[in-house]
């Protein structure tokens, strides 16, 4: 089964996608500080939402659910957004 992954990300870091075989589209940013992804249509991560960015393998888990054809969930944890003192 093919993948779609399309994130949203407004930063300035650049994204490097890894371990992920199919389509990656980085889309422009709609909303400042939004982070989200969305896999095969169905959105999976949103940054707007929790309030912190996703941990790699969460994603990674759920790309690999949708390459073996398993149901994908949406991610419900972030890390902690980072602080600067």
């Amino acid at each position: 089964m093919g993948l779609t992954v399309k994130v949203e990300y407004c930063g300035k870091a650049k994204l490097n996608p890894r371990g992920v075989e199919g389509d990656v589209i980085l889309l422009p940013c709609h909303v400042a500080g939004s982070f989200e992804i969305e896999l095969n249509g169905q959105l999976i991560f949103s940054k707007l939402e929790l309030g912190g960015f996703p941990n790699e393998d969460d994603v990674l888990a759920e790309i690999q659910k949708a390459h073996d054809g398993k149901p994908v969930t949406k991610i419900t944890k972030s890390r902690s957004p980072c602080v600067i003192m």
